[in-house]
């Protein structure tokens, strides 16, 4: 484990402003895009929507502005309407109020966008998002709420002009789905995360990527929906531990152990979900980041998100070969791609290795990740997706 001379940040959702600041951001330039999610949280409505106006809204950034609103803001719609140029809907049920939304918009000669970052707008997956994410297929609310989820999200999705996603295979099965054009746009980290992962990877630089004498495999699930994700990596975890006894293990949100860890609980430690700023620091502790992913369709829509996040404090990762991660790391260079049979191996000799090349890796891996999934280069991609550019 790294012991990093770094604090952790005060934490306070940047998001949370009145709807008058966040009407101030929208009217600030001439080109107006309004992103609508219907509450704000630390996931999706990050991704999609603060960080993409943030990026839109960088001062002297051209003549784009951006901002977004919520179900709560309802009666305020018409307004948001009148000033807006452009609507992006993200990732949204449909409802009275967000089909009242997009028809002022329409009414008013604006187009309006569907964004989506996980494949729930086309209820063919529904059985198979239900099956990976380990819910209990015996329960008729599962059912009924899943398949009512999706279909809600497609209707949604069928009212808009066009779509925009997070990678090409997620924005095939979108086009294939409802006929629309789809565009990409990657997750991408902003500035208060690498503000703070700027501190780490100095921190970790200067002691020359010298840590306390213990490997710290990390385990960072973000919520109980990957118990099945995890399980694949699982037995790994016991073969490893009972092999190298220097080293230790670090899971990070709700995830349980099976009883074949309880041998080593002295050497596994826990850690309560982080806001996102401050999983920065924690990412920067371990060795090595663990990204297990069933392999099908559903898991190759997801984002490279895990492995920009941990590259950008110079923490390696260790992922299956998704059609993201494939494609995101180059294996041996930025991090290791490991088969679900492949675990084992894959993480002794990612161990075996770091003594000569963990530091030259970790600085690759930051590199690419800056450079692809940092929000300076962002707003080009953004501008070419709204068609505003």
């Amino acid at each position: 484990m790294f012991d990093l001379n770094v604090s952790p940040v005060p934490y306070a959702d940047p998001w949370l402003q009145p709807l008058s600041e966040r009407l101030a951001m929208l009217y600030r330039r001439k080109v107006r895009v309004a992103y609508f999610y219907e509450e704000p949280n630390n996931s999706t409505f990050r991704y999609r929507a603060y960080n993409m106006a943030q990026v839109l809204n960088e001062p002297d950034a051209g003549d784009v502005s951006a901002s977004y609103f919520f179900l709560s803001d309802s009666d305020r719609f018409d307004e948001i309407a009148d000033a807006a140029d452009l609507l992006v809907i993200c990732r949204s049920r449909y409802c009275h109020q967000v089909n009242g939304l997009i028809t002022k918009f329409r009414a008013r000669g604006k187009r309006v966008l569907f964004d989506v970052d996980d494949l729930v707008v086309d209820t063919d997956y529904a059985h198979l998002v239900v099956a990976t994410l380990g819910l209990d297929v015996t329960q008729k609310g599962v059912w009924d709420d899943w398949f009512a989820m999706i279909a809600r999200m497609h209707q949604t999705l069928r009212l808009c002009d066009g779509a925009i996603t997070t990678n090409a295979f997620l924005a095939q099965k979108i086009a294939d789905c409802s006929g629309l054009p789809v565009a990409v746009i990657p997750n991408f980290m902003n500035k208060e995360q690498l503000d703070l992962a700027e501190k780490v990877f100095a921190a970790k630089e200067r002691a020359r990527f010298s840590g306390n004498g213990k490997t710290t495999l990390g385990y960072f699930s973000g919520s109980p929906s990957h118990r099945l994700d995890y399980a694949i990596v699982e037995p790994s975890l016991v073969d490893v531990l009972a092999e190298r006894p220097n080293v230790e293990v670090m899971v990070v949100g709700y995830i349980d152990h099976g009883p074949a860890m309880r041998e080593f609980r002295h050497r596994i430690s826990r850690q309560p979900f982080h806001d996102y700023v401050n999983l920065q620091r924690l990412l920067g502790t371990v060795e090595f980041n663990l990204m297990p992913l069933q392999s099908n369709a559903f898991t190759d829509c997801k984002s490279e998100l895990k492995y920009f996040e941990a590259a950008s404090v110079g923490t390696l990762s260790i992922a299956s070969p998704s059609f993201t991660y494939s494609r995101a790391i180059s294996d041996g260079e930025t991090g290791y791609l490991s088969k679900a049979h492949e675990w084992t191996e894959s993480i002794l000799r990612a161990i075996d290795q770091s003594t000569e090349v963990y530091a030259s890796m970790a600085a690759r891996a930051r590199e690419d990740a800056l450079r692809k999934f940092g929000w300076q280069h962002q707003r080009e991609t953004i501008l070419d997706a709204l068609q505003l550019a």
